[in-house]
């Protein structure tokens, strides 16, 4: 992600900085009638007809350079949150576009940063400091030209001095490297620690540790201040001996030109211009040498960002997925998280539509083989095939468009009930919804509620019961009337009223014609499934209907028995 792309791919920005530099060259000409008005007091060559032709042409300069700073200002704004707006969207997208297993490699506070904090930073710099450094450059070399015309020894001098911004930059972009990269790491940690404290905070409350008894945050925290202090302890100071050299102009200015005015070697007013001059020329050298440091920590921003677009996604031929079938075949397929360790382990099993039901312990891979179907994750080895289509090369997206899922941690955005539900399907009309509601059990909910379907359920539904919430889900998946359902636990920590409603819901869906896997702990829920797969250890130990499994008496033997015993 190079920065001449974004800049180039709106020309505003690139107008915006043209603007700042002839800003920059009529405020340098500014200069010049100062010298002039000066120059005749001094020499007694001032009169009334002579002001007044300065100051009108005074006047026009400050009126032309109004109008190119308001628009140059205005398009730098226009054209910077364009550039953050396309960034954020080519992040966005490549975060969708990301294989799940990168995920596992990002801390939830990079994601947050790389698309807040860093492209608010690119903005900033963008819209402000790019055309601030083009301007004062140019205005500095104007201001030195001057100089060295008016007085030539001066002149030198106060580029000789100007020039020392380069060790001094050098050894404040080394710092800022170093301490500013340890800072943003350390940032991306705080604001994972602390979505995950927002996100737990009734737990944390519940166990007394809310607040400033949070250990974490408050080391965290901690954190964040010690690195901010050491990068302003390292990085100012090289800043202020950089200001302190470059006033130092100004005197060597006075002293130079004050010998060669003694010994009339100059007028007075070229000698009070190159002491005005030296000053301003000091103080703008002093400008850009913070906004080119400010230009450092977009760099760093632009590193962030360029890591994470530069990480490779998912690739797939433009193969059509049109199955004539929705049977699912697992062949010899293995899968692992963590390289080494297996998660799955040579499966193989085929599922025809009706209902099939995975049961086995936790940990033993149940919600893994739901995703391989969904293909959030790719296998490691084998082949995994849906109406006889192996996936493996086929778009995710395209898959995902035949599958409907119900978790049992629902994730509802922060809107209204029939957005979240409509979700499912854009087009759907009102009374498609209504109709999902009411075969998902939650219509006379939902009317019961003071602004109905246009309730606001709050952040991640934080309004609405756990039983709520799971029917809306249901009702999503009803809307969505995908060939291919994945239910997940979806009627654990229910209580008895939301348990039966659920399951209720869940029964219409079974009444229709679709391949649905459902995963249960509960197998009650799962007694009258047409095929029960018994996953232990990431492998399938058993499969058959409850009955046949019964018989068996194995490993689906031994769990129905201890269900029935704890009642």
């Amino acid at each position: 992600m190079e920065n001449s792309k974004w800049i180039k791919k709106d020309k505003k920005l690139i107008t915006s900085i043209s603007l700042n530099i002839v800003e920059g060259i009529l405020t340098g000409s500014v200069l010049g009638f100062v010298f002039m008005i000066v120059d005749g007091v001094f020499n007694d060559s001032f009169n009334l007809e002579r002001l007044m032709s300065l100051s009108l042409i005074l006047g026009i300069v400050f009126i032309i350079r109004f109008i190119l700073y308001s628009i140059g200002y205005t398009l730098g704004h226009i054209g910077g949150s364009s550039t953050a707006k396309d960034i954020r969207l080519t992040l966005g997208d490549k975060i969708r576009k990301l294989p799940l297993l990168n995920f596992s490699k990002y801390k939830s506070g990079e994601f947050i940063n790389a698309l807040t904090h860093d492209v608010n930073s690119y903005e900033d710099i963008l819209s402000h400091k790019s055309g601030d450094i083009a301007k004062n450059i140019t205005l500095s070399v104007i201001t030195l030209i001057s100089m060295m015309v008016m007085n030539f020894k001066v002149g030198v001098w106060c580029l000789i001095i100007a020039l020392t911004i380069v060790p001094f930059m050098y050894l404040s972009i080394k710092l800022v490297n170093k301490y500013a990269q340890m800072k943003k790491e350390i940032l991306n940690d705080n604001v994972s620690d602390l979505v995950e404290y927002i996100s737990g905070v009734q737990i944390f409350r519940s166990y007394g540790l809310g607040g400033v008894k949070n250990k974490k945050i408050n080391n965290s925290l901690k954190a964040i201040s010690d690195i901010s202090y050491k990068f302003e302890s390292k990085v100012v100071p090289v800043g202020c001996i950089y200001n302190t050299v470059e006033n130092l102009s100004v005197p060597l200015a006075m002293i130079i030109g004050g010998k060669q005015w003694i010994n009339n070697g100059i007028s007075t007013s070229q000698y009070i211009m190159c002491t005005i001059l030296s000053f301003f020329v000091s103080q703008l050298m002093c400008t850009i040498f913070v906004d080119l440091t400010s230009y450092k920590n977009l760099m760093i921003s632009k590193a962030s960002m360029d890591k994470l677009v530069g990480e490779k996604e998912e690739v797939y031929s433009t193969q059509d997925f049109k199955p004539n079938s929705y049977d699912i075949e697992f062949k010899g397929v293995s899968f692992s998280y963590i390289k080494g360790s297996e998660i799955l382990q040579d499966i193989h099993f085929n599922i025809k539509g009706g209902l099939t039901a995975i049961v086995g312990d936790s940990g033993s891979g149940k919600s893994t083989i739901l995703n391989l179907i969904s293909k959030f994750y790719e296998a490691d080895k084998g082949e995994i095939k849906i109406g006889g289509i192996d996936i493996k090369d086929i778009d995710s997206e395209k898959i995902l468009k035949n599958i409907s899922m119900v978790y049992q941690d629902v994730f509802l955005f922060n809107d209204t009930i029939k957005n979240n539900i409509r979700f499912a399907r854009p087009e759907a009309s009102e009374l498609d919804i209504i109709k999902a509601c009411k075969e998902a059990n939650c219509h006379d909910f939902i009317v019961s509620l003071e602004n109905g379907y246009d309730t606001v359920v709050g952040e991640n539904g934080s309004k609405l019961s756990g039983g709520e919430k799971q029917r809306i889900s249901i009702a999503r998946a009803i809307l969505k009337d995908s060939p291919i359902i994945l239910l997940d636990e979806a009627t654990s920590s229910l209580d008895i009223e939301n348990e039966y409603l659920v399951k209720q819901a869940i029964a219409r869906l079974l009444s229709k014609n679709k391949t649905i896997i459902m995963i249960a702990h509960n197998l009650s829920v799962i007694k009258s499934a047409d095929n029960i797969l018994v996953v232990s250890e990431g492998q399938i130990l058993e499969s058959g209907s409850h009955d046949e499994l019964i018989k068996q008496q194995g490993k689906y033997f031994t769990m129905w028995n201890s269900e029935r015993a704890l009642g």
